[in-house]
């Protein structure tokens, strides 16, 4: 089984910063442009399944990178975005950074640690349901020799791949967050996970005159 893992396009809150989490926002014209320019690298990709989650932005992408093919898209929460509770829609960008809670920055600095706001998830929370989408999906005999897309987010895809290379989580971050259409690959064989690429983006051409 091969996994393709891509982060969703650009939003306005990405541009502003914003901690998105669980908030619906959707694409803008630029994030449906990457998704638009990534779909090529991946039209040759025989993909059997995408399992997305159900927030508008990584839908959209799905759709976008997919164009026309007859691919199943199927919404699964597990591998939704982290929830920042009521913290959600606020500013993580230092000059406009209002996060009421000097302990936030344990998110980025010490994960370990972390304490999410009231109402949002913790690191072992979200591992915990992502492990499982991930276990569930590592088990599926019709897949074991196909190609799967999973369309995603920035903390959830570093989640992801932080749990197929078995880090604890502070070492959660280890990898970056991707870039808004960033690719990773890794290939589940005989129990053993391999990743092949992180955090490829296909775009750099189409975006100059942007």
């Amino acid at each position: 089984m091969k996994i393709y893992m891509i982060r969703h396009g650009e939003t306005d809150w990405n541009k502003k910063r914003k901690l998105q989490g669980q908030v619906d926002i959707p694409l803008n014209e630029f994030g449906k442009l990457l998704a638009k320019e990534t779909a090529p690298a991946l039209a040759d990709v025989p993909f059997a399944v995408c399992y997305t989650s159900p927030l508008k932005r990584a839908a959209e992408t799905a759709r976008l990178v997919l164009g026309d093919r007859e691919v199943p898209i199927v919404p699964d929460k597990r591998i939704q975005e982290m929830s920042f509770g009521e913290f959600e829609g606020l500013c993580c960008r230092e000059e406009g950074w209002n996060i009421p809670d000097p302990g936030f920055r344990n998110f980025f600095n010490a994960p370990e640690v972390y304490q999410p706001p009231k109402g949002g998830e913790s690191f072992e929370e979200v591992r915990a349901r992502l492990n499982n989408f991930l276990e569930e999906l590592y088990q599926k005999e019709e897949l074991q020799d196909k190609n799967v897309l999973l369309s995603t987010h920035g903390a959830a895809l570093c989640g992801i791949l932080s749990l197929m290379k078995g880090l604890p989580i502070s070492g959660y971050w280890q990898q970056g967050v991707h870039k808004n259409c960033a690719v990773s690959i890794a290939e589940v064989k005989d129990g053993k996970i391999q990743i092949l690429q992180e955090n490829v983006t296909y775009y750099k051409e189409s975006v100059q005159d942007w």
